[in-house]
């Protein structure tokens, strides 16, 4: 799913924000085509990634929709563990998906370091295995506490247990890792609906910002 690129343009000590460099300033009107480096565009990296496109890795999207698709940033998310090919396993009151396609848009965070050569190889057979298991059948769903989070976070833990490492709570593990790139999306996905509705998105900076 193709984006829109995201620029930034920083003059008149602000943070202009659009689709396309702007000839001129919004603010001031003056030409920036000899404003300075500070000024040159800067495309901002998007937060969201194809899903299936990331291995061995956690993700999280809307349940309906896409983030840059009207989420509201209080709708539900759904959550799902990747194979090493990109097949996204998850959990919801069905059971368990292997979907192979609709997580083109999401937040992911990688879950193995290239140096672990061994739960590389591993990865998509102990995937598999945890998945089959009876704890993940249609029956035991529950919404609030038995949950596609509760899967994705229980297999993260039984990975760290074979590997001697402490368990991480929910609290935990949104706190280090899941809040980090949700803020990041928040913001981004601002930026994204004020460009929908407008030219420009003008930040005004501190006063140590550059000035015209």
């Amino acid at each position: 799913m193709a984006e829109a690129a995201i620029l930034r343009v920083r003059h008149c000590r602000a943070d202009i924000f659009c689709r396309r460099p702007p000839p001129r300033c919004p603010a001031c009107g003056r030409s920036l085509r000899d404003a300075g480096l500070s000024a040159a565009p800067l495309r901002l990296p998007s937060p969201f990634r194809h899903g299936h496109r990331q291995p061995r890795a956690f993700l999280l999207r809307p349940t309906a929709g896409t983030f840059l698709g009207g989420y509201d940033g209080k709708s539900d998310l759904h959550v799902g563990i990747t194979n090493s090919h990109g097949v996204v396993y998850n959990y919801n009151e069905e059971g368990i998906h292997r979907a192979e396609s609709g997580w083109e848009q999401c937040i992911s965070i990688p879950l193995v370091q290239p140096d672990m050569f061994e739960l590389l190889q591993e990865w998509d057979k102990l995937l598999e295995e945890f998945s089959v298991g009876e704890a993940w059948l249609p029956h035991r769903y529950e919404e609030n506490d038995h949950n596609c989070y509760t899967y994705a976070l229980a297999f993260i833990n039984s990975i760290l247990t074979t590997q001697g490492k402490q368990q991480m709570s929910k609290s935990e593990f949104t706190e280090k890792f899941v809040i980090p790139q949700t803020k990041k999306a928040s913001k981004y996905i601002t930026l994204h609906q004020e460009l929908t509705a407008n030219e420009f998105y003008v930040v005004p900076l501190p006063d140590q910002g550059d000035h015209c």
